[in-house]
């Protein structure tokens, strides 16, 4: 986060707290939680909440006279909550269903996990503000992009114009693509000798926009982690698959499952050292950080007045609310486990893995946002640390594999609104909200969402069921987060794991820290930070070239504008920040109708058009990038 002066500086203040951003909070929380738990379900993936919820926020407010953009960023922060709460539930709790342990999920289970899980994710995140957003000045894509659509909203008049240019497009754009003019990714596959070979590229405005808000070194690292995975690891491990009866689907998908089945373990091998070295060098600011809370409470108990921008939730009450939250989450393990020592350990593991991955989460939203923001590696992370704990400690069979649903599960949630609560306090920082604030929003916002989450699931299954269980029906919902959660649960208890993958990705991970180090003691410009290369090792591959193909645009862009304009402000973020808000509204109005039953599909044509108009977009986010 680059130094700049908070658009509301610290001694004006605004109304942040009004009944009417309540209301609308918790609605557009509760909203966007639901049309992202069946996205979640059906594609695996869910949509960054933040901007569209701003864009949303701003809209309404705009129909009463006293409202300000304090009170905007308030809003957003709680609806966010709900889309990212619906992440964590849907990535794990329907593994529950898959593994046979229910046909339909209990709601006081549900409920129970989400909102306290989410809630300590939120609560965990208190003392990483400062290490990552003051100390590290992580630069929080996402979280810059949303606090630009804030201050052009606020602003009005041409401010505003590139956001509302590349939303109308970024809709459009995703409205004509959902409707079936063309497929959601351009691929391509052969053989090269005996093996199989793909390339490919999502048709996504916003993965294009992310690239270009991130910026080209952080973009090529996720490319070159897919490269690592897709150039050359499938190569070796088809070697002798090929022939010539092998038609491009058929290749696309073997390719597909050797990358789920064994590359992506990579990732979380990569993931699981990056994420303990990414601890080892953010100990100093991270300790920084929590000494600094200290020295606020301090600071605030002996009478001093602290800037408004600088006001967290007191380190002693966080603290004491961990605690609350933990004992309850005790107890659903106990009723679960029915052993006490074995119910204490899965807590404790529980608050020290989800401080873990919610600090990598914090991490990784600034660097490659909250839209891509690999969660689900993140839990299968913590998911392999519990097994392994579990059966060591006796667990078996179906109660080892629930029972480590349940820890991860709430982990997941956990790191879910860490990301989350993360960039929000990086768009409260530019726009000069009070953190306190924000802190308590979110966990209102995330107690509202986890209020229905047990419900919607529980429509869907019955609706629909999930593929390949007993409660499928023609049209079940694939859950493949899920799915890939059940099967490493499985693979634990029953030692089907590929663990030779797993070690693959960690060997990567230390020669890239080396490689790093190295770069760093010779002042190198470039760096090869672990995470982004897990990351593109971990995300499908097109979807890694559709972000790389941004980071190019904001290169060329920045080269433009050499000379011309050396101003921090490059207005192709807002144009960007835009086309992110336009697909993400348009992803979830599609999906309430998917939901509704209401369907608009004019049959598929050819990927050619929409690679076109996507090539278009991008010369159009160049132009404006060099103004």
């Amino acid at each position: 986060m680059e130094d700049r002066k908070p658009y509301i500086p610290p001694s004006t203040s605004l109304v942040e707290y009004s009944f009417k951003a309540i209301v609308l909070g918790v609605l557009l929380s509760v909203v966007m939680g639901a049309a992202n738990a069946y996205l979640g379900m059906y594609a695996g993936m869910t949509v960054s909440a933040s901007i569209p919820a701003a864009v949303v926020s701003m809209a309404v407010l705009r129909l009463f006279k006293d409202k300000n953009i304090l009170e905007n960023n308030m809003v957003q922060t709680a609806a966010s909550s709900g889309e990212s709460l619906a992440a964590g539930v849907i990535f794990t709790v329907p593994a529950l269903v898959v593994l046979g342990a229910y046909e339909l999920l209990p709601y006081w289970l549900v409920t129970v996990m989400a909102a306290l899980g989410g809630a300590l994710g939120a609560l965990l995140t208190v003392v990483l503000r400062r290490a990552f957003i003051v100390e590290e000045k992580l630069p929080y894509p996402e979280g810059k992009a949303c606090a630009e659509v804030l201050i052009a909203g606020d602003k009005g008049g041409s401010h505003a114009l590139p956001i509302f240019q590349g939303g109308i497009i970024g809709a459009v754009y995703k409205f004509l693509g959902s409707i079936g003019l063309w497929g959601g990714s351009i691929e391509t596959a052969g053989t090269i000798g005996s093996s199989l070979a793909y390339f490919g590229m999502d048709l996504s405005t916003a993965l294009l926009a992310v690239g270009y808000i991130v910026g080209f070194n952080i973009a090529f690292l996720i490319f070159i982690g897919g490269a690592i995975g897709w150039f050359i690891g499938i190569p070796v491990l088809t070697s002798g698959m090929a022939s010539d009866s092998m038609t491009m689907g058929e290749i696309i998908s073997t390719t597909g499952t050797v990358w789920s089945s064994q590359i992506r373990y990579m990732g979380v091998g990569a993931m699981v050292v990056g994420g303990l070295w990414s601890l080892i060098k953010l100990r100093k600011p991270i300790t920084r950080g929590m000494s600094a809370g200290m020295s606020m409470v301090r600071k605030k108990q002996g009478g001093a007045l602290l800037p408004r921008t600088e006001e967290d939730l007191p380190l002693n009450i966080v603290l004491t609310l961990i605690v609350a939250f933990v004992v309850p989450l005790f107890l659903l393990y106990y009723n679960i486990i029915g052993i006490l020592g074995t119910a204490v350990v899965a807590a404790i593991v529980m608050l020290i893995l989800s401080f873990f991955g919610s600090s990598i989460a914090g991490y990784l939203a600034g660097i490659v946002g909250s839209s891509n923001n690999p969660v689900s590696g993140i839990t299968i992370m913590s998911l392999l640390f519990t097994a392994l704990m579990l059966k060591a400690l006796g667990l078996s069979g179906s109660l080892g594999m629930t029972s480590t649903i349940l820890v991860a599960g709430v982990i997941c949630m956990a790191a879910a609104i860490a990301g989350d609560t993360m960039q929000d306090l990086a768009t409260g920082y530019i726009v000069g909200a009070t953190p306190k604030r924000q802190e308590i929003f979110e966990i209102m916002g995330t107690v509202s969402a986890a209020l229905v989450m047990a419900p919607i699931l529980n429509l869907l299954i019955r609706a629909y069921g999930i593929a390949g269980t007993a409660s499928a029906t023609e049209n079940a919902l694939p859950a493949p987060q899920a799915f890939l959660m059940a099967s490493v649960a499985r693979g634990v208890f029953e030692g089907t794991l590929n663990w030779a993958m797993v070690y693959v990705g960690a060997g990567l991970a230390v020669l890239l820290i080396i490689i790093d180090e190295i770069l760093a003691a010779k002042g190198s410009n470039f760096r090869t930070p672990v995470m982004p290369v897990a990351v593109g090792l971990y995300l499908p591959f097109s979807l890694g070239v559709a972000i790389f193909f941004g980071g190019i645009l904001n290169s060329v862009s920045r080269k433009l504008r050499r000379g011309k304009n050396e101003s921090t402000n490059d207005i192709g973020v807002l144009g960007a920040a835009g086309l992110i808000t336009g697909e993400a509204l348009m992803g979830i109005g599609f999906a309430i109708m998917i939901v509704t039953g209401v369907s608009l599909k004019v049959g598929l044509t050819s990927s050619g058009l929409g690679l076109i108009l996507l090539l278009a977009i991008a010369y159009w986010l160049v132009r404006l990038g060099k103004k």
